[in-house]
């Protein structure tokens, strides 16, 4: 697991939901998803609690402006926009 990671909550109340991993510490990891976890407040879920993708996101900010929800909100929705176009 490293930072930049999609991953996908396996329980609690936000099971299923797609969210990137912004820090980890030790056994925990810190996922934020833009819009109920923003980048202020992101969510602290052990690492057995997460299903890891093979997909990893650049965070480095770009056009000397720091990383933003909305950013976040992009790379989930280019991420999850193929698999629910697979799934009809």
């Amino acid at each position: 697991m490293s930072p930049g990671q999609i991953v996908f909550s396996k329980q609690g109340r936000d099971k299923g939901r797609a969210m990137i991993v912004i820090r980890v510490e030790g056994e925990y990891a810190y996922l934020v998803d833009g819009t109920l976890r923003p980048l202020e407040k992101p969510k602290k879920k052990k690492a057995k609690h997460i299903q890891l993708t093979n997909t990893i996101v650049d965070l480095t900010p770009t056009c000397g402006r720091a990383l933003q929800d909305a950013d976040i909100r992009k790379f989930l929705a280019e991420f999850c926009s193929p698999l629910s176009s697979e799934n009809k």
